[in-house]
């Protein structure tokens, strides 16, 4: 019998993570919800949610380790995948409410607010599927649940041959922005595919049955 690939669902108190569990769990994962350094760099794949402004989700995380864990996890090739402010803090920067914040540095670029008429965007939201993408074969036409007010809105890593191209999603709320990165070990949905209905629990069979 073949077995389910272990995905920690990394618990730093920050996000609504027993939904995550449950959708992960629903993707054919098998799951567990822990702080646990050991636990979260052992796994098969690393589930990063957060929620809330992007400096108590880095502080929270460097707090328990998490930083270290997602380095070198990454280092290893191993995957991450990140989700809503658990996207966010992949990049350099965030800047919100006057506050600058350093974020994790896996990627270049900063972390803004939205230049949209209504703020926060709340509710459902297509996205254009980059070229390429793993988390969203089959689904490209679905609509995605995002609540944010802030994100990336470009993309300044060049990567050349012989190296894959990362798959960029994006969306449009008021302005362009990043929906997903598909980059190497390591993902991230802005949206949260727990809360995406059967959208989200396809996108997160995707994920995890990339990880095998």
């Amino acid at each position: 019998m073949t077995r389910s690939p272990r995905v920690v669902v990394f618990d730093y108190e920050s996000g609504n993570v027993h939904s995550a569990v449950k959708a992960l769990a629903a993707a054919g994962a098998d799951v567990e919800l822990t702080g646990d350094r050991d636990r979260a760099l052992e796994a098969d794949g690393l589930f990063v949610p957060g929620v809330g402004a992007f400096a108590a989700v880095v502080d929270a995380l460097r707090a328990h380790g998490g930083d270290e864990i997602i380095d070198r996890r990454l280092a290893g090739g191993r995957p991450v995948l990140g989700v809503c402010v658990g996207m966010q803090v992949m990049f350099e920067r965030g800047l919100e409410r006057g506050l600058d914040a350093e974020g994790l540095g896996e990627w270049p670029g900063t972390v803004q607010e939205l230049d949209a008429a209504v703020l926060p965007h709340m509710g459902w939201n297509t996205v254009e599927a980059g070229e390429g993408s793993v988390l969203f074969r089959g689904i490209e036409q679905e609509r995605f649940y995002f609540v944010h007010s802030f994100a990336a809105t470009d993309w300044r890593i060049q990567v050349e041959a012989p190296f894959p191209q990362p798959a960029l999603t994006w969306a449009v709320h008021g302005q362009r922005f990043l929906a997903a990165v598909e980059n190497g070990p390591l993902s991230a949905t802005q949206f949260h595919p727990e809360k995406s209905g059967d959208a989200g629990v396809h996108l997160l069979r995707n994920w995890v049955g990339s990880l095998t």
